[in-house]
């Protein structure tokens, strides 16, 4: 039972694996902010190409083409 307890306070008191977490928050925010900036990239290069798309084909109305 002493083992058992041994163990036990042994795990608590430890702080190793904390870091552990940590690390991993901090790149789940990391990839979380490199999926939404991914997302918006490719909605604005979209666009982009849309009203290119949209000049050469002379339906834009935009003088700005």
């Amino acid at each position: 039972m002493r083992k058992i307890t041994a163990m036990i306070s042994g795990l608590w008191s430890d702080e190793s694996g904390i870091s552990s977490v940590e690390y991993a928050l901090l790149l789940a925010f990391v990839a979380a902010g490199i999926i939404v900036a991914a997302d918006q990239l490719s909605n604005a290069v979209s666009n982009e190409m849309l009203e290119a798309a949209s000049c050469i084909e002379g339906t834009s109305g935009n003088s700005g083409c």
